[in-house]
Parts: structure tokens; sequence; C-alpha cells
């Protein structure tokens, strides 16, 4: 039985230190790299959305690397291998077991050098003589990139305008002795001429002629101001700019030269400041902590409202020569769904709503791809697609798997659950699923015990491009993804009114079939096929995490699932996993409340699989056993799944039973591993878009608070070992294992429960070493 709290608990509750607002990260969590920086993915990364740029040098030499989001060849390879090629004709060739005829079209459509991601250039600064860096560093709170000069020459400094697109840097001391533009070396193997440059009273800058009559200008300006160097630079592209690339980058460097460092450096400040203020988490290791922090700061650098979602390297294009890792291009059977899934708890809203504007304003031309490819109503998206949303080809069990677009489905389902923007829900979230759902559904036929299967199926990268990837329908991945989506659908049609649509998916929902598992539970690849390989990709564990069908507060079988299927992916090893599989893994043992092993995952990645500017690379960087992968290039979705792994240590709000229209409770640190006896976080997001605070103090929640977004019943779990919370009002009902009160949009709930005198003994499972050590057996390699 609660308690109310007296006058003396309100006023000190109103001053508890931990309802301090959100604020910017603590300059301690800055990334600090010392010179020299030799290669452009451990640069310092800088960006505004559009824009991106990589700061790295050594010595008297500094580099800027350009990317600007939007510059893409779209030209299929030569010859458009994949025009007028159908999933029928892909299904007649699999069942026939000729995947060369296959991979004929679809893999060459992806081997030539286009269409894909193209860098803009760079820039070199020969600093005056003297000057030399030592260190770099990216200061997290305002978004900007130093480098410290040697001795006492001041310290280099860069940011990318927040609110234009245009950066500017200022170089304390004597005027570098020489200032460089190169383009790109790898457009040249698009058949690219030399860029034709000029120069002009402080500035220089070359036009790129591109793909299909496109050009884009990199730009920059220099003046002196006082005992420093002002440098100004933008890229300029035709496709936005107009075809004045020059006169459009030229207009822009001058007004940001004009305005100042100092003003436009306040007014991108600004723009952080209101950034960082939206949440903020606390945690007691400085490892975790400081790659969460770099991490929320990729979403504010690279994923901004105006300019394309952060495709697989972001705005951070490969300045090596060559053409960026896998074209950097958009893959939906995992990257840009992981990249998404670290923005809801956090609150970065706006930032996630990037991807999925994108991906709606794209409807037409999933239209069309369902049209021509799938010969179906409804949209289809290509699991391997370009800026425009055409499909690029790859291996085709995946690349032309029509069911990945289901799982970028969950993602604009999580974000109705998380807002419940209703305008949203009815202008985008729901229609968009619709249509995706509509033209997967238009696939599914009955087999003979009248469940519903696709024509093909596989499960991601299972048998990467061998004959042995097409498996029989359904995988147990292409059956969470089509369950997910539709249970999805009914809920949301069911918000919006329409009955019958919510019905209708229900039904086809139902009409599935059960997961298939072995007689002793445990996930197969599908009815026939049992994992029985160390393996990248979690597909078979979909339904866990991240779709929640199969939770630990579900039904017997449910739990008996969990309980079999998880240990023998452990069992399996790490053999064959990359960054990503690591914070997949993370995430999945917090939702399942094994804290332990969720910190293990995360703090094997961080030694491992990322390098030392923080990107994550996706192979083991140390050679020592996390993986047999060694491979260097990098790609975002590891990282995001990092934050999502921290996020659901700290809270969950999700629903037992996902597509049913019910809301969760809110459960405050709900799988936090017994070293982090102390931590904090304030307006974190649980779905239904109650914001929550909590502090956390010997291993036990001391103080809580909800600030609820909408009208009913709001849900807090008793996960408080025992203790009784002191309430800041009266009605705190009871149901089960939850606290249970009737709320009005703009309500705040309070608690406040007693300090234990102790840490507890830590468990036997207890992950207590900074720098874990590889599994001592990797585990089961893939055979064919």
């Amino acid at each position: 039985m609660t308690t109310t709290r007296t006058w003396l608990g309100l006023i000190l509750l109103l001053v508890h230190p931990a309802v301090r607002a959100a604020a910017n990260p603590d300059p301690s969590m800055n990334l600090k790299l010392t010179a020299p920086i030799k290669t452009w993915d451990e640069a310092v990364p800088l960006g505004n959305g559009l824009l991106g740029g990589l700061l790295w040098g050594e010595g008297g030499t500094l580099r800027l690397s350009l990317d600007r989001g939007d510059l893409w060849d779209e030209r299929p390879a030569p010859g458009n291998p994949l025009a007028g090629f159908t999933y029928a004709q892909m299904t007649r060739l699999a069942r026939a077991r000729d995947n060369a005829a296959i991979s004929k079209v679809v893999d060459t459509a992806y081997a030539g050098t286009h269409p894909t991601k193209i860098p803009a250039g760079r820039i070199e600064i020969e600093l005056a003589p003297g000057q030399s860096a030592e260190s770099f560093e990216l200061d997290l709170a305002t978004a900007t990139g130093r480098a410290q000069l040697a001795g006492k020459a001041g310290t280099v400094e860069v940011f990318f305008n927040a609110a234009e697109p245009v950066a500017l840097m200022r170089i304390p001391g004597g005027a570098p002795s020489v200032l460089r533009l190169l383009a790109p070396e790898s457009v040249k193997k698009l058949g690219y001429p030399d860029p034709v440059r000029g120069a002009k009273e402080g500035a220089q800058w070359f036009v790129q002629s591109a793909a299909e009559g496109a050009s884009y200008c990199l730009y920059v300006s220099q003046v002196r101001t006082g005992d420093a160097t002002l440098l100004a630079t933008t890229v300029a592209y035709s496709s936005a700019d107009g075809a004045d690339v020059v006169g459009a980058a030229r207009r822009r460097v001058e007004s940001a030269l004009a305005a100042g460092y100092a003003a436009t450096q306040a007014v991108h400040a600004a723009w952080w400041r209101e950034f960082w203020a939206k949440s903020s988490i606390s945690v007691p290791d400085a490892e975790v902590m400081r790659h969460y922090l770099l991490v929320q700061y990729f979403y504010g650098a690279a994923s901004r409202t105006g300019a394309p979602p952060i495709p697989l390297q972001g705005v951070w294009t490969a300045d090596d020569g060559d053409l960026p890792p896998w074209k950097g291009d958009y893959h939906h059977d995992l990257n840009t769904q992981m990249t998404y899934m670290g923005y809801q708890a956090s609150g970065r809203i706006e930032e996630g709503r990037v991807f999925l504007d994108f991906m709606h304003r794209l409807l037409p031309a999933f239209r069309k791809f369902a049209r021509e490819f799938l010969e179906t109503p409804g949209a289809a998206v290509p699991a391997v697609m370009t800026l425009a949303g055409s499909p690029m080809g790859g291996w085709a069990q995946y690349s032309m798997a029509p069911v990945n677009g289901a799982w970028v489905g969950h993602l604009f389902y999580l974000h109705w659950r998380y807002t419940r923007d209703e305008k949203y829900l009815r202008e985008v979230g729901y229609p968009w699923c619709r249509e995706v759902g509509e033209a997967l559904r238009a696939l599914l036929k009955p087999d003979a015990n009248g469940v519903l299967v696709l024509p093909l199926s596989s499960s991601p990268e299972a048998f990467n491009n061998d004959v042995r990837a097409w498996l029989q329908p359904n995988s147990n991945y292409d059956l969470m993804c089509l369950r997910m989506l539709f249970l999805g659908n009914a809920e949301m049609a069911e918000v919006l009114g329409e009955a019958a649509a919510a019905a209708g998916w229900r039904e086809t929902a139902a009409k599935l079939g059960p997961y298939h598992v072995t007689e002793k539970n445990i996930l197969k690849l599908n009815a026939v096929e049992e994992l029985v390989f160390s393996h990248r990709h979690l597909a078979t564990m979909m339904a866990i995490y991240p779709f929640n069908l199969i939770n630990i507060e579900g039904s017997a079988a449910d739990r008996a699932i969990i309980a079999a299927t998880v240990p023998d992916i452990d069992r399996l090893g790490v053999l064959e996993w990359c960054g990503y599989s690591y914070t997949w893994m993370a995430a999945l043992r917090a939702r399942i409340n094994e804290p332990e092993a969720a910190l293990w995952h995360l703090k094997a990645y961080l030694r491992a699989f990322i390098l030392r500017n923080g990107f994550h690379a996706n192979g083991d960087q140390t050679k020592t056993g996390f993986s047999t992968l060694e491979y260097r290039p990098f790609t975002l979705e590891g990282n995001f799944l990092a934050c999502a792994a921290v996020h659901e240590m700290l809270l969950q709000s999700w629903d037992a039973k996902p597509g049913a229209g019910g809301w969760g409770a809110i459960r405050v640190f709900p799988a936090m591993p017994w070293r982090w006896h102390e931590a904090a976080f304030t307006d974190l997001q649980a779905e239904g878009g109650h914001r929550v605070s909590a502090k956390r103090e010997n291993n036990a929640t001391t103080w809580l608070r909800v600030a609820a977004a909408s009208d009913g019943e709001l849900r807090i779990r008793d996960n408080f070992g025992g203790r009784t919370p002191v309430w800041n009002r009266d009605g705190a009902g009871r149901d089960g294992s939850d606290f249970v009160f009737t709320v009005k949009a703009g309500d705040v709930i309070e608690a406040t429960l007693p300090r234990p005198a102790a840490v507890p003994p830590a468990p036997a499972n207890a992950c207590l070493e900074d720098v874990v050590q590889a599994p001592k057996n990797p585990g089961v390699p893939m055979r064919y």
C-alpha cells in the first residue's frame, strides 16, 4: 500500500538533484584523439545533416574531407539488368535451383560502379611555418571540431553550421601557407571528367560534372580577421541549388564570412543546446557514456529535416580514392532499421522522423517497384536501394526480398507508439504501412494446410548468396516480419476507426501459422531447417527483439522459446558475428531481463568493433577471437544499436501483446547490470509519449518522475524490491505488479523510495571486467 507524501516531502522533491533539466554533455565526454590521424575513417566526424566533414591530419597538414548527403549517381548498371526482371521470373529460377541465372541479373546490377553515393572532395591546409597539430577533439556540446596546435600556437576550430549548409574554420596565428582543393579520385571510375577549377580574391573552387547532366561545386574562401584566418566552405549541387552551382556556393560562403565566426557559431550552438536538452542519461561507465553521447550526436549531425536520412556511412563518405563500401546505399535488411532504433527513447523525434518522411515521399517509387517487379498493387521497398528509391540488386535472396519493407514498417509503427501523434498516424504512418501490407498480402497464398506463405523465402544472410539461401517458405524471419506488420496495421487501423480493415489484418496475421521451433523450443530458420551455425544476423530472433512478439511476459510457450533459443545462439557462438551482432544481442538481452549478458555484449563491441573515432567497424579490430570477420569498413547501425541497448537497460515500456492496442507499464531501470550502482536519466521517452526521469542509488530506484503526455491510464511497474514508494498524489491503484494512475496530459507523477543502506552482493554471473575477453569457444562456422 502506498502513502501520500507530506508537504516536507513535496519541498524535498521540488529540489531533488535528479530533477535537473537535461544539459549539454560534460567536456570529459568529448571525443579526444592524439595526432596524427592518417586515415579518413578515424577522423573527427562533423555535420549538419546535409553536409558532412571529417577533420584529420598530421604535422602541419590539416584535412577536411567533405560530403553532401544527396550526392548520388543514380544511373543503373550498364544495360540496366533489373529492367523487366520480375519476382515471378525469380521464383521460377529459384524453384529450379538456378541461382546462377538469378545472379547473372541481380548481382550484375550491383557489381558495376554505379549507382552509388559519391564523395564531394577534400580541403588540405598547410599551416603556417612552425604550426603543427598535436591532438584533435570533438566538442559534443557545440558540435565543434578542434585541432590543438603544438606549443602555445592555439586551437583550430571548425563547425558545420546547424542553420545553413556551410562550414566555418578558424585558424589562429599566421595565414596558412597553402590551401588545396582535391577533387575525389574515385569519381573517375564513374567516367567523370576532370573538374573545372576557378579562383578569385581569396576564394577557390572546382566544379565536378557528374552523371546525367548534374554537377556540384566545392567552394572555399578565406579572409583574415585579426590574428586569425577564417575559412568558409560549402558544396552546392545542381539538383538542389540550380545550374549555377558556383554562384550558389559563392553566395552561401560570402554570407557566412560576412556574418562572422562568433555570430554564426552562436546560432549553431543554440541549435545544439536545444538538441541536448531533449534528454540525458548518466551511468557509471565512462566508456559506455562516451559512446552513447557520441552516437546521439550522430543523429544531430547526420539526420536533419530537409536532408536525406542516414545511409550506411551517413554523411561521411569514403575519402580514400575509392567509392564507398557497399556503395554507401540504403540497406533495409537491418541497416536502416537498426540505425533508427536509437531515437525513440531519447526523444529525438524530429531526427527519427527524417527517415520516415523520406520513405513516405518515396511511395510513388515503391508503388512502381510493386507494380513492375512484384506485379501487385500496393507498395514494395527494394531492400537495397538508391537515394531515389530505385532497386540496386546484390544478393537476390535479400536485396529483392519484399518482406524487408515490413520491417521498415515497424519503425512507422513504433513512431506512433512513442508519440501518439494521430495526425502522423492518419497521414503518414498507417497509409505507408497499409500499402506495403497490401503488396505483401497479394503475394501470400495458402499452402496445403491453409497457412499463408510467400512464393519465395530466405533469412538474412544465412548461406550468403548460395542456392541454399532460398529457403522453404515461410522462414521465421519472413513470418515474424509479416506478423509484426499486419498486427501493427490492425492496431493503427483501429485507432483510426477502420474496424473492418483492422479485422482483416488480424485475420491475415492469424493465417500465417505458428513460429517454427524444434522439439526443444528453439527457433529455427524455417519449418524444415535449424540454425546450426554462428550467424551475424539474428534473424531467427526477430520476434524477441526488436518486435517483442515473443516476450518474457507472454505465454508459457513464449517464455519456453526464449529460454531455449537464446542459450542455443550462445552455443553457436560469435565466430561469424559483426559488431552490430553484439549490440543487437545486448539490446535483446536487456529486453529479456538479462542485464549482465547485455553489458558483456556491449563491452565486447566497444572493445573490438569500433575505430578510435567511434565508428562501428564490422569486423573484429583486435583480432583476438571476437569474430573471424576482421574487415574494417564502417557502417553506423551497430552504433545506434548500442544506444538502443542502453535505453533498454534504463527504461522499458512495451506492451506484452504488440498490435493489440494496449499500453505497457513503465519499467524504470528494468535491466541494470550489478556494477552500475548509481545511475540517472532525465526525460527519456516511453511509449505513449510520456517523459520519464529517474535516479538509482545502491542498485535501487530512489526517485522517479513521469510527465504524462496523454489522458488515460498510466502504469508503473513495481520492481522496487519491496520498498514502498511515496507518491506525490493520491489515487495510486494496484493491478498485479503495476501501480495504476488515471492521468490527464500534463500531469506529473513522482515518487521517492528509501535508499538502501548498502550495495547488494554481486550475482554469480555479474559482468565485472572493464576489458572483456573473447569467448574461449568461438562457435560453429557456416557450412553450405
